[in-house]
């Protein structure tokens, strides 16, 4: 079995607010907990879309379908009702958290002095 972000417990919680159930009218989802793994894979790594392990998919296919929840306001829906549950606080994250990708951090050596492009004519 692959390793799981959620445990079962939590993915019952969390899989009714989630669009894409056989119950809902339109396209079944393929596969929700596998997309919800693949979003906070990204989130705790800190990785760029482009680097998600092939195990969950092509990344922009994930990226989209993440963008389309965002939009349509799907994660916001997950985040009030989990917000209570003190056993998901270590799914909820911040940039205590994330670490920023290195080159987020500055360049080696501090900030350079960049000559003027061009220089003011006097008189």
């Amino acid at each position: 079995m692959a390793r799981r972000e959620l445990r079962d417990d939590q993915w019952e919680q969390i899989a009714v607010f989630l669009p894409g159930k056989a119950t809902d009218r339109g396209v079944t989802a393929k596969d929700n907990r596998l997309f919800v793994d693949a979003v906070l894979w990204i989130a705790r790594s800190g990785a760029h879309w482009r680097e998600l392990p092939e195990m969950f998919g092509n990344w922009n296919s994930v990226f989209a379908r993440y963008n389309r929840w965002a939009k349509s306001g799907v994660w916001e829906r997950v985040f009030q009702a989990l917000s209570g549950d003190p056993d998901f606080e270590y799914v909820l994250m911040d940039s205590t958290i994330v670490r920023a990708h290195q080159h987020r951090a500055g360049a080696k050596g501090g900030m350079r002095r960049r000559k003027p492009l061009a220089v003011p004519r006097e008189g």
